[in-house]
């Protein structure tokens, strides 16, 4: 739900301040009755008219965020956590996140309207690789090959994960592990599995796109190759 104002100025008829007084005045309508201010609305499930159109769709947008530790992969919180949602400007059209990044995660997040896209991305047939930089305590010799076991997930046998160790020193590490899965916190729980404590963990590339030198918080649109690669990612 999103207060009319919002809706009108996201789908680029006006200003949220023309958007208020066209609502004054009357000139707006919600499942056949005349809205009032203050009044919110749900794009998906409600019929709104402006002067007794329909509001045009929302222009088709994706962006790519880094998401900090700290911050919820949903569009609102019931117990009041800062979302992904909250690090945008509010004049932009709706954005759903595609995928996830847990609570304690950080790094690569895109962010669309686009719903084709979103299931082209995360279809279970999608071979969308996903590349995550991590630190972990508890690493010894052999912790590599024990992280590379194919092993199963959720009832699903993974496919076996790239590692390339970068760096280690008195049982501490930092590891690149590439995977083509999306299971809820597959990287925590192959860790898990290879008797390593994930201390860091932040997602670098998601198929073609990277993660570049954006800093936590910051937000950019995808370019127009960016997303013509995105749509050349092989699905099923």
């Amino acid at each position: 739900m999103e207060r009319l104002q919002k809706l009108l100025s996201a789908a680029g008829l006006c200003s949220r301040r023309t958007a208020e007084a066209w609502i004054a005045a009357g000139r707006v309508t919600v499942n056949g009755e005349t809205a009032v201010l203050g009044q919110s609305a749900d794009p998906a499930a409600d019929r709104i008219l402006v002067d007794g159109r329909p509001l045009p769709a929302a222009p088709a947008q994706t962006l790519l965020l880094y998401k900090p530790r700290g911050v919820v992969t949903t569009l609102s919180d019931e117990k009041g956590r800062p979302t992904v949602l909250s690090l945008l400007p509010p004049d932009l059209p709706r954005l759903y996140p595609v995928g996830r990044l847990d609570y304690f995660s950080e790094g690569l997040l895109l962010m669309t309207n686009d719903g084709a896209l979103t299931q082209r991305l995360t279809h279970p047939g999608a071979e969308t690789e996903k590349v995550y930089e991590l630190w972990v305590s508890g690493f010894a010799p052999g912790s590599e090959a024990l992280l590379r076991r194919p092993i199963a997930l959720d009832g699903v046998r993974i496919r076996p994960p790239k590692v390339r160790l970068l760096w280690q020193q008195d049982g501490v590490a930092r590891l690149e592990v590439t995977i083509h899965e999306g299971k809820n916190r597959q990287i925590r729980r192959m860790c898990e599995a290879a008797k390593l404590t994930v201390t860091r963990l932040k997602r670098i590339r998601e198929g073609p796109i990277c993660l570049g030198d954006l800093k936590p918080g910051q937000w950019r649109d995808l370019t127009a190759a960016e997303l013509a690669a995105l749509y050349e990612t092989k699905a099923l």
